[in-house]
């Protein structure tokens, strides 16, 4: 009897046309992936280390290279090669990477749409050689707290029920777990946590669209009416708005280090001690910098 797969959580055909469509966009909104670049670049930075071979397996790759062509780091690291077969994509098959094959392995801002990321993480810790290292961020629990509740409390007033419309992110202390299920060594993950001010709703979404991570959830999904979107707007602004009339979103982006098994490494730390800055489990050198 075949085993049964993963759970279909995510919708591959929704996930590539909002990635078809934010492609002209993204450059408008793409400060949530430089981000998520800067704290790759800084890890590295912090790693004193050659990565001649290099894959960037971004559903926007790009923008990592250009954050660490700016690096101190990037006389270290190979020029990234970008695999266009997203590892993170809904129902996507193996990578195509030969097994132990890359130093360096970077994925940003994609690995929250993996139907199966034990899976993903997995495949990506094959293809690296050993001692090999892997760099990934992921969009965390946190991250639109506020758009999920206004639209499910709006569209419960409007429908009399409501269906999911913000993507159910993954924990960030469940990042060293994951890590560790899939094979790494020395895994480690942190939260980097912001909060971004819109002027209303409307140019939260937009920013969303132009990055593509609106909702890909399976299923039927019925449309928002113009009555929900004005009713979860004006909750938004109600219950969330400052005194000079924006809107937060909370953002919350999982930073995840992991190294492919080698007899050389240290020894891990005890079960539930991974929950350490990624700075302090990469490198010696400290870099300062605040939070947005």
């Amino acid at each position: 009897m075949t085993a049964p797969g993963p759970p279909v959580i995510f919708d591959p055909a929704r996930r590539a046309l909002r990635l078809a469509r934010s492609a002209p966009l993204f450059a408008r909104a793409d400060f949530l992936h430089r981000r998520a670049a800067e704290n790759a670049v800084l890890s590295l930075e912090a790693t004193l280390r050659q990565f001649p071979v290099v894959v960037d397996l971004s559903a926007h790759p790009g923008v990592f290279g250009t954050v660490l062509g700016d690096s101190d780091a990037s006389g270290r690291v190979g020029r990234p090669a970008v695999l266009r077969a997203d590892p993170a994509a809904p129902g996507a098959s193996p990578l195509d990477l030969a097994d132990a094959s890359t130093d360096l392995i970077v994925s940003l801002m994609t690995l929250h749409w993996a139907n199966d990321l034990p899976g993903a993480l997995s495949q990506i810790r094959r293809a690296l050689k050993p001692d090999g290292l892997f760099l990934g961020t992921l969009l965390g629990a946190g991250t639109l707290k506020e758009l999920r509740a206004v639209l499910t409390e709006a569209e419960l007033a409007e429908r009399g029920g409501a269906q999911a419309r913000v993507s159910p992110f993954a924990d960030g202390f469940d990042g060293a777990g994951l890590l560790q299920r899939a094979g790494f060594a020395l895994p480690v993950a942190d939260v980097d946590r912001l909060t971004v001010r819109y002027p209303d709703l409307f140019a939260l979404i937009r920013d969303l669209r132009a990055i593509g991570e609106t909702n890909v959830l399976a299923g039927t999904t019925r449309p928002l009416t113009r009555g929900i979107v004005a009713r979860a707007a004006a909750l938004y602004a109600g219950r969330y708005g400052e005194p000079d009339g924006r809107i937060p979103a909370t953002f919350e982006i999982v930073n995840l280090a992991g190294w492919a098994p080698h007899e050389g490494q240290q020894k891990p730390l005890p079960r539930g001690s991974a929950r350490v800055r990624l700075a302090d489990a990469l490198g010696v050198v400290e870099h300062g910098r605040g939070k947005r």
